[in-house]
């Protein structure tokens, strides 16, 4: 389980998802504020249309008798005679002093007095005594009805009035940048799932080595990636001119001592057809035998190497069972009992030649061993795939366990005439990092359990 959630946060498709998905949260962090700011410019320059819109609609109304100001009684835009109305409209002398003002403002008092200096026209906010804000537009005339008039036109309307559309703008810019980035963030996971299929199907093709199905990677791949599987393939190539070299080395090796061992046998059996030379003759006949075991002890070594970039898948119970006809044959008196407790489907994560010895070295003993049942079992935990053989004989004892537990010590080495067969199963489940546990068995002999990691 750890190892998935680890291979699950080093996932390259994650990681670049993290990052986009980090630039493009901060992206829409910052639009956000620039788009409420264009969304406030563009309302203000509206409401300073509206404004100088009413401002119009006052200068049209307003005219000029014996040098004064006269505004009629109703004005054609009807809200500035509604108590009730937002629209206020006030009218200046050129120094400030307040002419008139619509009946909509009796009850307003705005801290605004207008300077009339040649400008124009001015857009502002002020506030009132009881701080409430407004937008002002202070509109300067010079001429009315083409008379000289100089008069400064302000109009407002209280900036609460638009509170509420800004408020619902804001919160509709929050939902519609929140889906954008959801959907942007949906379109950025497909495009990271379609830029690295080449690194899926790469992926595929590198299981297919370890497993055995191909011997090389295609060419087939962006041409970003083909120096890596270029190399790759080098590096494989490599590794099997190496594989063979070694083996042949020892192949010529064990050929070329096999005349002089050949040679030591025949000089042994002169020598014991002697009686005064029998001592010497046993203890010769035992070297050679001894020299014998361990070449071919170093034979089967090579054979069984793992390599270091393949990996592989063995279904168990298809050699299980021509071992284990091989073995009733060769038993038939004892008519072993043997029981399997595994599915069918089963895979073990071994070289088959590797698998094979392994298993005929401890089922043998296990034969041999037994009164007449032995159990195997195989499943797969979260520590890997456990093999486990049973028997009912005598079982290991206690003194001896740690022993074959130990790296580097053989049972063919301590104790003569036992073979080379438990340092061979040694040397593979170590090749593996693999595990090998003695316990005993509730058969009552012993149990050699085994654990393969699936990595």
């Amino acid at each position: 389980m750890r190892t998935r959630k680890k291979n699950k946060a080093s996932s390259l498709r994650m990681r670049l998802m993290f990052g986009a998905a980090v630039t493009v949260s901060v992206f829409m962090l910052a639009l956000f504020p620039a788009l409420q700011q264009v969304f406030t410019a563009a309302l203000e320059e509206s409401i300073e249309q509206r404004l100088a819109a009413d401002a119009s609609a006052l200068i049209s109304a307003a005219g000029i008798a014996k040098g004064q100001l006269r505004m009629p009684e109703k004005l054609p835009d009807e809200e500035f005679d509604i108590l009730p109305a937002r629209q206020l409209g006030f009218i200046y002398d050129n120094n400030g002093a307040l002419l008139w003002r619509s009946r909509s403002s009796k009850n307003v008092k705005i801290n605004y007095q207008p300077k009339y200096d040649g400008r124009g026209h001015k857009f502002l906010r002020a506030k009132d005594s009881d701080n409430r804000e407004f937008f002002i537009y202070d509109v300067e005339v010079d001429l009315l009805r083409g008379q000289s008039a100089h008069f400064s036109i302000v109009t407002m309307q209280p900036v609460s009035d638009y509170q509420v559309m800004y408020d619902n703008l804001r919160q509709q810019l929050y939902v519609w940048l929140g889906l954008a980035l959801l959907l942007l963030l949906g379109f950025l996971w497909l495009g990271l799932g379609w830029g690295i299929r080449s690194l899926r199907s790469l992926s595929a093709e590198l299981d297919d080595v370890e497993m055995g199905k191909r011997a090389s990677l295609s060419d087939e791949h962006p041409r970003e990636l083909l120096r890596l599987t270029r190399s790759l393939n080098r590096l494989l190539e490599s590794e099997r001119q190496q594989s063979e070299r070694y083996r042949h080395s020892l192949d010529d090796l064990a050929h070329s001592l096999k005349t002089p061992l050949a040679v030591l046998q025949s000089v042994g059996e002169v020598l014991s057809a002697q009686p005064s030379n029998t001592e010497q003759a046993r203890t010769l006949q035992g070297q050679v035998n001894r020299m014998s075991q361990q070449i071919s002890y170093q034979l089967q070594r090579a054979r069984l190497r793992k390599s270091g970039l393949l990996r592989y898948q063995v279904k168990l119970k298809p050699l299980l069972e021509s071992l284990l006809e091989a073995l009733d044959k060769v038993y038939r008196d004892k008519r072993v009992r043997v029981s399997q407790v595994f599915s069918a489907e089963l895979r073990v994560p071994v070289e088959q030649g590797a698998l094979l010895e392994l298993l005929g070295n401890v089922l043998e003993n296990a034969y041999r061993l037994c009164i007449n049942e032995i159990r195997i079992s195989a499943q797969l935990t979260e520590s890997g795939c456990e093999l486990i053989v049973e028997d009912d004989g005598p079982g290991v004892p206690k003194h001896q366990r740690e022993r074959i537990l130990q790296r580097g010590e053989r049972l063919d080495t301590q104790y003569p005439g036992q073979g080379i067969g438990t340092a061979v199963v040694k040397d593979i489940i170590d090749s593996y990092g693999g595990e090998l546990f003695v316990e005993d068995s509730v058969l009552g002999g012993a149990q050699f359990r085994i654990i393969f990691p699936l990595n």
